[in-house]
């Protein structure tokens, strides 16, 4: 089961009352979007979008059985159409929305049973991609230049190793193609120092997060998205991200800052909200989560 990050904070900020109406961007398994639906009835709509075809077609069977089948609408989307998605929705266009949700985290799902090689735990199809479709990442690792590695590496990952991981890569990749998670785990381990395998993180968990990035196109979507949750939030709308590594956050933050400076936003978190320790202790995927909310003036 996926359990929300910051779910308390993320209600308080979006403050959802009966009768509004409210997007939330990455529907997952609902997490957030469940009770903040509880909190719009009676009359009250959320519209979820959810790009993982497979992911929606489960909710989409849950909603349907459940209490709430009249309160939300799932569309299966990437949220980087997110106007586009509105002006087709007869009920959000002509109707204000009073909040904005992102959580950009990967689902727990998508970890432990996608089978798509979002986790270097297991051995698994080097994947990666939310739609199944397109580019993955196992095209990246065999037909992408050594170069083109390193850049992604240092630029999404933020290895310091991004060098010498890269070439472990190309010379492996002419001996034979690497076509699963378990063989780019092992080009890893002896590609770093041995220190560097047995620290806090676990040594793959950058060359992961990096490909992950560039395979979803997670952070460019996330750039046009925002500029569009605030052009479809009505005055005093609430706008809550809740991002999970610096890359993220540093876009967050600077768009809140930019839109502040043109009073466009009131930004409501001087600093980011972060999980206490008992949330860390029941979900310990929520350690790096952080949270930015602001308010449309």
């Amino acid at each position: 089961m996926h359990i929300p990050a910051l779910l308390k904070e993320a209600l308080e900020y979006l403050d959802p009352k009966p009768g509004e109406n409210f997007i939330d961007c990455t529907f997952g398994f609902g997490g957030h979007a469940f009770p903040i639906s509880e909190r719009l009835l009676p009359d009250g709509k959320l519209l979820g979008i959810e790009y993982d075809k497979e992911i929606f077609e489960k909710l989409k069977l849950q909603i349907s059985k459940s209490k709430l089948q009249k309160n939300i609408i799932l569309i299966n989307n990437n949220f980087n159409k997110l106007k586009e998605i509105v002006k087709n929705d007869k009920f959000f266009k002509s109707n204000n929305i009073n909040g904005v949700l992102f959580d950009l985290g990967v689902s727990s799902w998508h970890f432990d049973e996608s089978s798509r090689g979002f986790s270097f735990q297991g051995n698994e199809p080097l994947m990666m991609n939310c739609s199944r479709e397109g580019l993955n990442a196992e095209d990246i690792v065999n037909e992408w230049s050594k170069e083109e590695l390193i850049r992604i590496f240092r630029e999404y990952g933020e290895e310091r190793f991004a060098r010498n991981i890269a070439e472990s890569i190309y010379l492996n990749r002419q001996r034979e193609r690497i076509k699963t998670t378990e063989q780019l785990v092992d080009i890893v381990r002896l590609a770093v120092p041995g220190k560097y395998r047995h620290g806090r993180i676990h040594f793959a968990t950058r060359i992961f997060q990096a490909l992950r990035i560039v395979v979803n196109d997670e952070l460019e979507n996330l750039k046009k998205a925002l500029p569009q949750a605030l052009e479809v939030l009505e005055k005093d709308g609430r706008l809550v991200v809740i991002s999970f590594h610096s890359l993220e956050d540093r876009i967050v933050k600077h768009f809140f800052r930019e839109k502040a400076s043109e009073d466009s936003l009131k930004i409501l978190t001087k600093k980011p909200i972060i999980p206490g320790e008992d949330e860390i202790n029941l979900n310990f995927r929520s350690r790096s989560a952080k949270l930015r909310a602001a308010i449309k003036i």
